[in-house]
């Protein structure tokens, strides 16, 4: 028998200095059996770090040809195309190929390094792309976050990020590698 997902309610406060926007979100998250908590707290700071109108999660680790969220226009053209952890560069290539934007969140503790060494060469042709390196420290704590119901605040200014709870406060600083 197939684990279930589990679903999670979150309610989002933002208040994003560096772009001007300030708005209160609620939305459901699936967690897949086979996702961390970390995994999952790192997906909802991209949503936090990119939020805009018709920015979506998507079913992300359930379907291969799928960003972790994207934002898709009346068009349907894929507007952004975010994705998390450490891809191969044809994945990274084919994502560049159908969106106009594509953002990478690379997390992880010792591999981002070496990765982004086997990869820049490629990635740097890449005009659509950018590459954020998240801290393992931070994002560990994240994890410390999760329930079946969270009630976020996430501030963000000059580049820094504070990711709240009720009872943590998180400084997340990523480093742009592109």
């Amino acid at each position: 028998m197939a684990l279930k997902a589990t679903i999670l309610k979150v309610k989002l406060s933002l208040s994003d200095m560096d772009r001007h926007v300030y708005q209160d979100f609620s939305f459901t998250v699936a967690q897949h059996p086979s996702e961390t908590d970390q995994r999952l707290m790192i997906r909802i700071l991209a949503f936090a770090l990119n939020a805009c109108e018709g920015l979506e999660f998507t079913k992300g680790l359930c379907e291969e040809d799928e960003p972790e969220l994207w934002h898709v226009n009346y068009s349907e053209e894929i507007e952004l195309w975010i994705d998390l952890g450490l891809p191969d560069e044809k994945r990274v290539k084919k994502a560049c190929n159908r969106a106009k934007k594509v953002r990478l969140y690379t997390y992880g503790e010792g591999a981002q390094e070496t990765w982004w060494q086997k990869n820049s060469q490629k990635l740097n042709k890449m005009n659509v792309l950018e590459v954020f390196s998240l801290p393992f420290e931070a994002t560990q704590q994240l994890a410390t976050m999760i329930s079946r119901g969270m009630q976020l605040s996430v501030t963000i200014q000059d580049g820094q990020v504070w990711f709240s709870d009720e009872s943590h406060s998180i400084l997340i600083e990523s480093t742009q590698l592109k």
